[in-house]
């Protein structure tokens, strides 16, 4: 067994060496942690625990742990070992065509974010670190010229592309520093496929990846897997093998053997995920949990929402369900702006329930000021979809 340790994922600097320390054997196992975050899962708002705190021991081959988002549940905390994070590092590089320097602009307490000081770590590059807070794409483009090594890397999440993308097509300066980086890994949520051809329409290196804590982060970029990954389909649910498993859930062995399996010697993890293989390339296509049966028929709202995504106005809607009187469960879109400009609720219908059917058709449109987020930058579902069921009734509501 190894200690485990908190370090403030507020100073990344400070969480590169604890990770190289813990990579190599010599330091503890290393929890990024942000200021002001819970204890435990579903712990109570005031226990916190301050940078340095032990949290006990967890298993020796355990390097790092990532808490999750708990952007739909309750949070957990994941175990990566030091072979499979290595494993992961080297099946990006593999996949980038080599290793380079990495801009970190990602909160280091995420996978994704620890990940890119992994692969400094492994390249033996000195990673230049954004700084936190909100994110500016001009501030962005200055830190992305402060990169000297040849080769050059970063790792967003789509709200960061889209601000980025929108700066570069009226700032040469910015466009300049996007074009500067031999790969851009785009990850943690679907990217709207209008974004994706505007940024790769600007020269942008994007590379579309897929994966959770619980495979390091990306394993499969733009639907095919690197490394050693393996992806098969059970019943339509998307399964992932190979080096980049995490070990489990610490101190939570009931969720770990829910989630992982052993299949005739090898290991998989569930990612819960709806997805389809042609060939080897895998299109995920939503949440397996994210369907109701609304009249009697099943309906994904993830397909109701890349549905509504792509209409005027509504790019960055989210979709989730209401209780009905009718029909039991209905979908209800909740979007961030002002009325004017956006489809009527006839047509939106009308639009969706041709393509999916007429169960899938949005009972209404909640218009907010801001879409509740969490830090990640992914919507909160769960916030929003108390708005919806205290704000929506047939029509749109502002």
């Amino acid at each position: 067994m190894r200690e485990l340790r908190v370090v403030g994922a507020e100073e990344p600097a400070r969480v590169l060496g604890a990770l190289r320390d813990a990579l190599s054997g010599e330091g503890a196992a290393v929890l990024p942690r942000a200021a002001g975050a819970q204890a435990s899962p579903g712990g109570d708002a005031s226990e916190e625990v301050d940078t340095g705190t032990s949290l006990g021991p967890v298993p020796r081959t355990v390097a790092l742990v990532i808490e999750t988002s708990g952007s739909t549940g309750v949070p957990k905390r994941v175990m990566l070992s030091t072979d499979a994070l290595l494993a992961s590092a080297a099946a990006s590089t593999s996949a980038l065509g080599g290793g380079g320097q990495w801009l970190l602009a990602l909160p280091a307490h995420y996978v994704a974010g620890a990940q890119v000081l992994v692969r400094s770590i492994a390249a033996q590059t000195e990673p230049v670190l954004h700084p936190a807070g909100h994110f500016d794409p001009a501030e962005f483009a200055r830190s992305a010229r402060a990169l000297s090594e040849e080769r050059r890397f970063t790792s967003l999440v789509p709200v960061q592309l889209a601000r980025l993308v929108d700066a570069a097509e009226g700032d040469a300066e910015v466009l300049a520093a996007m074009r500067r980086f031999d790969g851009i890994l785009v990850g943690g949520q679907a990217v709207r496929p209008e974004l994706v051809a505007r940024a790769r329409g600007l020269g942008f290196g994007i590379r579309l990846t897929y994966g959770s804590s619980e495979t390091c982060g990306g394993c499969v970029y733009d639907g095919r897997p690197i490394g050693n990954t393996r992806v098969r389909l059970v019943d339509g649910l998307v399964e992932l093998g190979g080096s980049v498993l995490a070990e489990g859930y610490l101190a939570d062995p009931e969720r770990t053997d829910a989630a992982f399996r052993d299949d005739h010697g090898e290991r998989w993890y569930r990612t819960g995920d709806l997805g389809v293989l042609d060939g080897e390339t895998l299109t995920v296509l939503g949440r397996a949990d994210n369907v109701i049966v609304s009249g009697g028929e099943k309906v994904s709202l993830d397909a109701v929402e890349r549905r509504v995504r792509s209409l005027d106005g509504l790019g960055d809607a989210v979709v989730v369900a209401a209780d009905d009187p009718e029909w039991g469960q209905a979908p209800v879109v909740v979007a961030e702006g002002s009325v004017r400009g956006l489809p009527g609720i006839a047509e939106l219908r009308a639009v969706v329930a041709g393509a999916l059917g007429r169960a899938a058709a949005p009972r209404s449109i909640v218009i907010v000021e801001r879409l509740p987020v969490l830090a990640s930058g992914k919507p909160d579902r769960i916030a929003i979809t108390r708005i919806a069921a205290e704000e929506s009734g047939p029509g749109i509501r502002a």
